[in-house]
């Protein structure tokens, strides 16, 4: 009997919204199950909402200040379960921390960092998985059904005021998201610019531009405006993520590369146009948008790695500088032809 299960998913936002499915799969198969999740502060700010979950933030940067606070959150506490979902030394030593007659974790090929000493059942090993897929699976050792692609994220009404003040009601509405957490995931503000261009002009879209407030995604959104010729709205660093959340979720199509906006996109409805050299959209891409990828990544690892995808371990990054550079602007305006003639 299972009766109370605590998460272990701390970061990152991609990642995170892959766990939704999860618990409210949980609260579908198990409806008087408690369900706690230990998660990263940013990550709380998009779904430390979600209802029936009590969520305890976990600051990675606190050091053991971070530790500490979370052996007082868990002091007199045994849950029936643990989803030990993330593989990384820091997660490993929280797992210790978080009592669970139950710990499921990653199968033998996917545990590193020790990761197998504070696991005791594991997901079945799955090749060539897609991370959603991977995580909707730890409900099998439980004798569970795994979890299914649906998605809710809360949202407030002002949450959707402020994606209606940006969204034109007779257009296409794109939606791009240039800045990856690693800039060696990142395209030229130049194509950005040549894209949003052609997707203005030849389309009539209305375009947006967002990120984060830090000063180097301002400085990608600016550049990317200044070299258009048409005009754009640039919102970058003026929203929170759950207006961010809002935005995509009114918007027809987002233009990323491997990044948390992404899965967000795909989670709310939104049609992604992914850009992916320096990582595999098989395994971390959009997960309902996969056929609207521009897919780059076997020419990028062959040609920095001399590897094929099937010979190289699945997951394997191909990061290089010039990987990103690998996708045309013609690559992305053929695949925004090719979205706009099957959804228009």
């Amino acid at each position: 009997m299972i009766d109370s299960i605590c998460i272990l998913r701390l970061s990152a936002i991609g990642d995170v919204t892959h766990v939704i499915p999860v618990v409210l799969s949980l609260q579908e198969q198990l409806p008087d199950v408690k369900i706690t999740w230990v998660i990263g502060k940013l990550e709380a700010k998009l779904i430390g909402d979600l209802p029936g979950v009590e969520f305890i933030i976990f600051d990675k940067k606190a050091g053991r200040k971070g530790y500490a606070e979370l052996r007082r959150a868990m002091k007199g506490r045994r849950f029936d379960a643990l989803l030990h979902m993330q593989v990384a030394l820091r997660a490993n030593l929280a797992a210790a921390l978080i009592p669970a007659a139950i710990k499921v974790g990653y199968d033998k090929a996917r545990s590193k960092d020790l990761h197998s000493l504070f696991i005791n059942r594991r997901i079945e090993a799955q090749p060539e998985q897609h991370v959603r897929d991977c995580l909707a699976s730890f409900l099998e050792p439980l004798g569970l059904a795994p979890a299914p692609p649906r998605w809710h994220i809360p949202l407030t009404a002002a949450d959707h005021a402020f994606a209606r003040e940006h969204l034109a009601p007779d257009r296409i509405n794109l939606v791009i998201s240039p800045c990856a957490s690693h800039p060696l995931r990142n395209w030229s503000p130049a194509r950005y610019a040549a894209l949003a261009d052609y997707a203005a002009g030849r389309h009539n879209a209305n375009v947006i531009l967002v990120g984060s407030p830090a000063e180097s995604e301002k400085v990608v959104c600016r550049e990317i405006e200044n070299r258009m010729s048409e005009a754009v709205v640039n919102i970058c660093g003026q929203d929170t993520l759950k207006q961010l959340t809002a935005l995509l979720a009114g918007a027809d199509l987002l233009v990323s590369p491997d990044t948390g906006p992404a899965h967000i996109a795909s989670a709310m409805g939104a049609d992604v146009l992914g850009l992916y050299a320096a990582s595999n959209p098989d395994r971390s891409g959009p997960y309902n948008s996969l056929g609207w990828c521009v897919n780059r990544y076997p020419e990028a690892l062959q040609k920095f790695t001399g590897k094929t995808v099937s010979e190289a371990r699945w997951g394997a990054k191909a990061e290089f500088e010039g990987a990103m550079e690998m996708i045309s602007v013609a690559d992305a305006t053929s695949m925004l032809d090719r979205w706009v003639a099957a959804t228009r």
